[in-house]
């Protein structure tokens, strides 16, 4: 079961085989993937145009053309509840603590206590298996402390900076 949310309103939706139900109301339809992306929606003996216009799998946020007509949704799968009941909603979580992927050699430290950073940043370098790995920040934050200093050598899973 799903729930999407549309204009303020929420509906629970299931599919089975053969059987679309609707607030837990059986509803006619047949729904047809075109070639071109777009999908053919017939409910109840009323046709629908679809076309996802934009989609983010994270949050669950879709924009949709229905008809000609642009439509913003939200779609809360079993996925984005289990996500929610774990305390991180949205696919993404706001780590404190960034470990070691692998076990490896510290070659360089590239941010110190207090720095900001954006996701996707490099903040140190560690050497596993004669290669060279970037590590970089999962998140924007601000660093509280670094763990590690050049030349340590770190075990999987060592924590290797901490988050505010």
């Amino acid at each position: 079961m799903a729930k999407i949310e549309v204009n303020g309103e929420t509906l629970n939706v299931q599919r089975t085989n053969q059987e679309l139900l609707l607030n837990e109301e059986s509803v006619a339809h047949d729904l047809i993937s075109l070639p071109d992306g777009t999908f053919h929606l017939t409910v109840e003996n009323k046709s629908y145009m679809i076309a996802v216009l934009e989609k983010d799998t994270a949050t669950g946020a879709m924009t949709l053309s229905i008809n000609g007509r642009v439509v913003k949704t939200t779609l809360h799968n079993k996925l984005a509840e289990l996500l929610k009941r774990m305390g991180m909603e949205s696919g993404k979580k706001k780590l404190k603590e960034m470990k070691a992927p692998m076990p490896g050699l510290v070659l360089e430290v590239l941010v110190a206590a207090g720095d900001t950073v954006t996701e996707g940043q490099e903040l140190l370098v560690l050497e596993a298996m004669k290669m060279e790995n970037g590590i970089k920040s999962p998140q924007e934050g601000t660093i509280a402390s670094v763990e590690v200093q050049k030349q340590d050598k770190v075990e999987k899973n060592q924590i290797l900076i901490i988050f505010d």
